[in-house]
């Protein structure tokens, strides 16, 4: 089983170094998707060994460099894919947790929840942050049949060959509304595992209008009723009516 780990990277030169260390003890095959960086971390990438690279010439978003990166799996063989944030919240230490729910073949994603297990909360996340997932994720396991906890955790583990079976668009941070949808509608198994919840910089920014909740909210809202009219229309399409 050929196991990729790629990290979207934007702006994270204070811990890509230490986290892609750390991730060397349990990962053969790492992967860094340099985002547009502006603060060094383009150059500290090219300075570590043994790691491979994909640059984007500005920032595109953090979807579309997980996107990215699934293209890139496909095209190399590799048969999953783990993905992980790169600002220190998500512990390499529980990578061989998702190598083992991987070499189980049972799931063709295994998402991490920062809510399974009391025991690992860390940390507190902002309020508006903690509501805005709550709502989101309640509202997908209504709309979807799921069964979440946690619908925005960016550490997974995704058969690449299922991956084939999505049409993955978006480019920011709404992405996993989007995924969710398709993934849900498209029949594919879903699996979560608990991983430790941490918060080192409460006040990060997403960027632009989407520092505001409400705002936020509302955009992940659109993107995922837009995901759904897609479903929609593509199951109506598959029954024999005319698409438009």
């Amino acid at each position: 089983m050929q196991v990729l780990l790629a990290i979207p990277v934007y702006n994270e030169v204070e811990h890509v170094e230490q986290v892609v260390e750390q991730a060397r003890r349990y990962m053969a095959h790492i992967l860094l998707v340099d985002d547009g960086s502006t603060d060094g971390s383009s150059e500290l990438l090219g300075r570590l060994e043994n790691v491979r690279i994909i640059r984007h010439p500005k920032n595109m978003g953090y979807g579309q460099s997980l996107i990215d990166a699934f293209d890139y799996a496909a095209e190399h063989g590799f048969d999953w894919i783990i993905t992980m944030d790169c600002d220190g919240q998500h512990e390499p230490g529980f990578i061989p947790d998702f190598l083992g729910m991987a070499a189980a073949d049972d799931w063709d994603i295994v998402s991490g929840s920062r809510y399974l297990r009391h025991e690992l909360r860390t940390d507190s996340p902002p309020p508006d942050r903690r509501a805005i997932n709550a709502d989101i994720t309640h509202s997908l396991n209504d709309r979807l049949g799921l069964d979440l906890t946690d619908a925005f955790c960016g550490f997974k583990a995704y058969r690449v060959d299922a991956l084939a079976r999505l049409d993955l668009t978006e480019p920011g941070y709404a992405m996993p509304l989007q995924l969710w949808a398709q993934a849900a509608r498209r029949g594919l198994r879903i699996r979560e595992i608990p991983v430790r919840l941490i918060y080192n910089d409460p006040n990060r920014s997403f960027g632009g209008q989407l520092d505001q909740a409400d705002y936020r909210r509302h955009h992940y809202l659109d993107v995922f009723e837009e995901a759904m009219a897609v479903e929609d229309r593509r199951e109506a399409c598959a029954r024999g009516c005319r698409c438009r």
